[in-house]
């Protein structure tokens, strides 16, 4: 049953007391020291927004452009594997409530349900996340299924996890997300062997994208370097990513990275940035910084837990109306509007 929430506040001190303290860690804990997950909080909280006055903002448009579609606000929902430990029918329930709001979803390669069974909740478009977790011929027949269901958008293949990181929260709870991290044989259910993307290289994206037909992209990309060297291959989409602080720590935040992608991608390609955005000034921050939408996990996950898609479709809710309060007392009207001078940088 859906439980009433008034704030994003409230939403997350209310699934932190639903949840066991094993899951809570696991969804929203980070690596080793969690330097990282820290560090994508902290950058958000540098930048402030320019408040600007007597500007007419009875029409505030919060709409964009992302890969051929129109979506209602910059925000689209991060992949999240594990979906079922905070809510049954996890990830069928978070198709469909970011539907309910027009919201595009990413379903994780690690989903608890058939792919085909998810789009057929979603009322909005989809984005499948690849884990390569096996050779090419058991990927294409894979992402064969995905291309068969029109709901999927694009595809992306997540690139910054070819080894699993040291998460200290869930060895401190004894608890073991994944075979790899228990040292075990037995397969997860998202492939045959977690230990086959150690061998990725770009040729593996040229393959990736020879085969799709739809957009494809890459997630974990945290250098203008890499970001131009993904271009280069082809790629439709560039996803700025630090997979929430859960893999590499004392790595640099997202944010701080996404300007120097913007600037090496120069209009080229559609960004997409996460990493510890959680609010509407948030979501403002990043579409002023240069990025085409801005994807939420943790906090999405906080919506589900706390009543499925009725959770999904609240915290949605209330989203986007700190966006439009947040764009209006700035003196912004246009999400297609905004750059950087939307901002400045603070100490404090």
């Amino acid at each position: 049953m859906a439980v009433e929430f008034a704030t994003i506040g409230e939403l997350a001190q209310l699934a932190e007391a639903r949840l066991s303290k094993q899951f809570w860690d696991y969804a929203n804990g980070g690596s080793a020291s969690e330097t990282t997950l820290r560090r994508n909080r902290s950058a958000l909280a540098r930048w402030a927004l320019e408040q600007h006055v007597l500007v007419d903002v009875r029409n505030i448009d919060l709409t964009v452009e992302f890969l051929g579609k129109t979506l209602p606000m910059p925000v689209i929902v991060a992949p999240m594997g594990s979906l079922y430990r905070f809510c049954d029918r996890g990830d069928v329930e978070m198709a469909r409530g970011a539907g309910r709001e027009g919201v595009v979803a990413t379903v994780s390669g690690v989903c608890g349900w058939p792919m085909e069974e998810i789009a057929e909740a979603a009322s909005a478009p989809l984005i499948f996340q690849l884990y390569h977790h096996g050779p090419r011929d058991w990927v294409e027949p894979r992402l064969e299924r995905v291309m068969k269901c029109p709901q999927y958008m694009a595809i992306c293949l997540t690139v910054d996890n070819a080894i699993y990181s040291r998460r200290d929260r869930d060895h401190l709870n004894r608890f073991v997300a994944n075979s790899r991290a228990a040292g075990r044989a037995i397969p997860e259910p998202g492939g045959p062997d977690h230990d086959y993307v150690r061998r990725l290289t770009w040729d593996d994206v040229d393959w990736l994208k020879s085969i799709c037909r739809v957009p494809f992209g890459v997630k974990g990309i945290a250098t203008a370097d890499d970001a131009k060297r993904a271009l280069d291959h082809g790629v439709d989409f560039i996803w700025v990513s630090n997979h929430g602080g859960r893999q590499l720590d004392d790595a640099r935040a997202t944010v701080d990275v996404l300007p120097e992608v913007v600037s090496a991608v120069a209009g080229r390609a559609p960004i997409v940035v996460d990493g510890g955005f959680q609010r509407g000034t948030d979501v403002i921050k990043g579409r002023a910084l240069g990025a085409t939408v801005v994807a939420m996990g943790k906090a999405a996950s906080w919506g589900l837990t706390m009543g499925g898609a009725d959770g999904i479709e609240g915290f949605l809710k209330i989203l986007r109306e700190e966006i439009h309060i947040a764009m209006g007392l700035s003196g912004n009207t246009s999400m297609r509007e905004l750059t950087p001078a939307a901002l400045h940088r603070v100490d404090y």
